[in-house]
Parts: structure tokens; C-alpha cells; sequence
């Protein structure tokens, strides 16, 4: 019996497009290996990832349907913004058809910078990736995400980076994801320092976080490092959503710093 694979949602970013169809196809593999149907979402000739799975193998995956291929530009054309819940039940349902054939799951690899490229797009792209996540978290979903750095700029990736439960090296310094424990709305993971002061207000806008009780509990057994300017945006993210926000840390300077800054609307308790 194939081994299951561990559930993520990755963020791969690149600068030249054979790097994601190498990396795509490494991922797409494990996959195949454990019984996954697997989906590449990408524009061009997919031959890079023929070339890395064996076209003999690349071929018999294709005829019996486990491995599928749509090209993003026929399914999105250009300048298309995306309904985030749509998305999610797009994929969903696609889901849900490959459990009923038979399948483990569902492993997506798609390159989308063509869904990134203008402000609106980044913005509703950004929301679904959260969405995905949170689906992700509870379902035999996997996936990868390909931005091309060059083209959306540093910036747009670390956006779209932080609300993965995984990015590559060095593209983001925390994630703000749905593989969250214990009840809580969202997980915190990472470093949230001077080079997140513009990323990190937009993740919590885009996350959308709704208060259960009155409290909105982050689990942040992840977190390594927080500074001030970081509690002072979960506190106005609080105040926004007339809630507190709870954050689940092992770190003992979050509490002393929400007790300096006398944050009333954030708590800390120990993860």
C-alpha cells in the first residue's frame, strides 16, 4: 500500500520557469508514488515534466487519467481576478472525484504568477491561498504554488508566500496558515520581525479571521521570535474585529511585551 504522504501547501518561488516544472515534477512524483491523482496547472508545453517523470511513465499516467494537465491560460484568462471561495470548491469537487476513483487524494503543482500580476488579483489570489489552506488542513489535498519572483517582484511573493503552511528558502519569514490545532483559527509560525511590517498587516486583513466567543485564537506554538510592532498589528486587527486575540506561544517576551504595551485586546497563553 502506498504511504501517505504528509498533508502541505507549499510556495515555490522561482526565477526561471524549468526550475518549477523540475521542482513540479519531483512533487508530482511523490504523489504517483502514493496514489494520488495528481494535476499540473502550468502554461507551455509541459515537456520539462515529461522529461522528469519518463515520458513512458509520463504517458501511461496521462491515458489512465492519474495524472492530469490543464493549462492556466485556457482556464484563466488574462487579467482574470478569482473568486476565492469558488477556487476552493473548484478544487473541492476535484477532490472529491479523485477519492471516488479510486485515489488516495489530490496533488496540485501550479505555476499561477499570471493570477498575481495586478493589484486586485494579488489581493483576491492571496485570500483563496488562505482559504486553500484552511481546506488543506482538513482534507487529502495537497499542493504547490509557483510565483515567478522576477515578474510579481519580491514583495508580491511574500504576500502570497505567508498564508502557505510552507514556502522555498528565504521568501517569507512566518506563515499565517489553516494547519492550526486545538480549535484555533489560524496557525503562526516563524519570525515576525522589522521585515514583516508591511506583509503582516495585509496577511491578517486577507486571512480574514472571524472571532468565535469573542476571542480569535492563534495557534503560535511556531512562533520564534515577535516584536512590538507585530502585537501592536494584532492588537489593531483586534479592535477591527471588536475581539480579542489570543496567541497560543511558548515564547515568554510575547507576554511581557503585551503587558509593557498594556494591549488590552491581545492575551497570551502558554502553547
Amino acid at each position: 500500500m502506498p504511504t501517505r504522504p504528509e498533508r502541505s501547501h507549499v510556495c515555490w518561488a522561482f526565477r526561471r520557469r524549468h526550475e518549477f516544472a523540475e521542482r513540479a515534477g519531483e512533487f508530482l512524483a511523490e504523489g504517483l508514488a502514493a496514489g494520488e491523482r495528481v494535476l499540473y496547472v502550468a502554461s507551455g508545453d509541459p515537456g520539462a515534466l515529461a522529461a522528469h517523470l519518463g515520458t513512458p511513465t509520463f504517458d501511461e499516467h496521462v491515458r489512465r487519467g492519474a495524472l492530469q494537465l490543464s493549462p492556466v491560460d485556457s482556464a484563466y484568462p488574462a487579467g482574470t481576478v478569482v473568486d476565492p471561495a469558488a477556487q476552493v470548491g473548484r478544487y473541492a469537487t476535484a477532490t472529491e472525484a479523485a477519492l471516488a476513483a479510486g485515489y488516495t487524494g489530490l496533488r496540485v503543482a501550479a505555476e499561477v504568477t499570471s493570477l498575481a500580476r495586478t493589484p486586485a488579483q494579488l489581493d483576491a489570489f492571496a485570500r483563496y491561498e488562505h482559504l486553500a489552506d484552511h481546506y488543506m488542513a482538513a482534507h487529502p489535498m495537497t499542493a504547490m504554488c509557483g510565483y515567478d519572483v522576477g515578474e510579481l517582484g519580491e514583495q508580491a511573493v511574500a504576500e502570497l508566500a505567508c498564508l502557505h503552511s510552507r514556502a522555498s528558502e528565504g521568501v517569507t519569514s512566518f506563515h499565517l496558515h489553516g494547519h492550526a490545532r486545538g480549535g484555533c483559527a489560524a496557525a503562526l509560525d516563524g519570525e515576525l520581525d522589522m521585515r514583516v511590517r508591511q506583509v503582516f498587516p495585509r496577511a491578517l486583513e486577507r486571512a480574514d479571521l472571524q472571532p468565535a466567543g469573542g476571542t480569535i485564537v492563534l495557534d503560535a506554538g511556531g512562533l520564534t521570535f515577535v516584536d512590538h510592532r507585530s502585537l501592536l498589528d494584532l492588537a489593531d486587527y483586534a479592535e477591527s474585529r471588536a475581539a480579542t486575540v489570543v496567541l497560543r506561544t511558548r515564547l515568554s517576551t510575547a507576554a511581557r511585551l503585551v503587558e509593557l504595551l498594556d494591549l488590552a485586546r491581545v492575551r497570551v497563553e502558554h502553547a
